[in-house]
């Protein structure tokens, strides 16, 4: 199946793309899928979106499937589907 991948931010220039569409097998889960881009894009990739040592992704990070966040879905083990779009949100700061 083929998800479509957007990047922001720091993200963005870990991976050196703003998108991108990677061919997954089919009942890829979103823990499985950032295991995979670990794999593609290395320590820094893993760095960023893990908390440092473990194996849960950063709890500032907000990860969206079709613009639905996964912690109202099945969280980690929601799985991707063909065509399905994923993006990685930053935490976003300011404000006045």
């Amino acid at each position: 199946m083929k998800v479509k991948l957007k990047y922001f931010a720091h993200l963005r220039e870990i991976v050196g793309k703003v998108e991108e569409t990677i061919t997954l097998p089919e009942d890829t889960t979103v823990k499985k899928l950032l295991e995979v881009l670990s794999e593609m894009y290395g320590v820094a990739f893993r760095d960023y979106v893990y908390e440092k040592g473990g194996a849960e992704p950063s709890p500032n990070l907000n990860f969206l499937l079709d613009g639905r966040n996964i912690m109202m879905l099945d969280r980690m083990e929601t799985r991707l589907y063909d065509g399905c779009v994923f993006v990685i949100i930053p935490p976003v700061g300011g404000g006045v």
